[in-house]
């Protein structure tokens, strides 16, 4: 994922079987783009890396990946018309994205970073709504409303009693902007692959991180190697790789069924921080966490006007 983007893909398909090969590239996505939450915060955590330095590493070896994806596939240049675009993509999707989730996830922890990621499609209705002329029933604005109440819950559940995080605010940011960036995309997707609108946004967004760029050498001279290691994992699987078997994934099935798939994200999020970072989830995230979601499934399910 960009940790909780969900990419269009104009290729229609006659087959909605998740035969062996679509399962496992479903599988990888999902794991990967849930495990991202939890390099983050090892990186982090470790002190060697500032939330900007993470930001830039990781997407100077997303560029580098995507860069030598394109050299053998032969991805074809964006039309000059297009290119203001593609840096409002990367300005938003992956500078403002990347750099507000790392700063906020310095103190919130990995599964609630991505129960609050997961509520982009909330604001994606939202903006909808007031700017593509799309209509909301009361099952949306219900859903909204509870998607809301869990990031209230998130924000004020740090520990098991309730204690204000600002810097759940940051992610709740990135949601919001992912959600942006999902109405701009919309119509680049219409003359560009996903794979070609992503490589595009990733090097122009990559640029605008640029300006963490000092510091950033001796940082890397002086991490640990297994905090490196975890800085590179997330620029190579969850904004590279995992983003190719996404995008098969799509090709194979509706884009609708697909990102339905997204949901159990957060769960797996939080697994893997239990596991790898020993964070375990208090019951007001668990509690913020799921009217979160829910909320989200209602407005997907229930609230748009069809």
């Amino acid at each position: 994922m960009k940790e909780a983007n969900i990419p269009a893909n104009p290729v229609a398909t006659s087959s909605h079987a998740l035969d062996r090969r679509v399962f496992f590239a479903l599988a990888f996505t999902l794991v990967v783009w849930a495990s991202a939450f939890s390099a983050i915060r090892l990186c982090l955590q470790s002190g060697a890396y500032s939330p900007g330095h993470l930001g830039l590493l990781r997407f100077l070896v997303a560029s580098c990946t995507m860069l030598i994806y394109c050299a053998f596939f032969k991805v074809r240049l964006p039309e000059k018309r297009d290119i203001p675009t593609f840096i409002l993509l990367g300005f938003l999707g992956v500078a403002v994205y990347h750099t507000a989730l790392n700063f906020g996830q310095v103190t919130v922890g990995a599964g609630a970073a991505s129960f609050l990621i997961s509520t982009a499609p909330v604001f994606t209705a939202l903006l909808a709504t007031f700017f593509l002329g799309e209509r909301l029933r009361l099952w949306g604005w219900l859903g909204i409303g509870l998607s809301l109440t869990g990031i209230f819950i998130i924000a004020v559940g740090k520990t098991d009693h309730l204690e204000f995080d600002p810097n759940a605010l940051l992610i709740v940011l990135s949601a919001f902007v992912a959600s942006i960036h999902m109405i701009i995309n919309k119509g680049v997707l219409k003359r560009y692959s996903a794979l070609e609108s992503t490589t595009y946004s990733i090097l122009c967004g990559t640029v605008f991180l640029l300006i963490f760029s000092p510091g950033l050498w001796q940082a890397i001279q002086h991490a640990p190697p297994k905090v490196t290691l975890a800085a590179m994992y997330i620029g190579v699987f969850p904004a590279a790789l995992a983003y190719v078997s996404w995008a098969y994934t799509l090709s194979r099935l509706p884009a609708s069924q697909t990102a339905s798939y997204l949901y159990v994200t957060p769960g797996l999020s939080i697994l893997i921080a239990w596991g790898w970072l020993g964070e375990k989830p208090t019951a007001l995230t668990l509690l913020g966490g799921m009217l979160a979601l829910l909320g989200v499934i209602i407005v997907n399910l229930l609230g748009k006007v069809r």
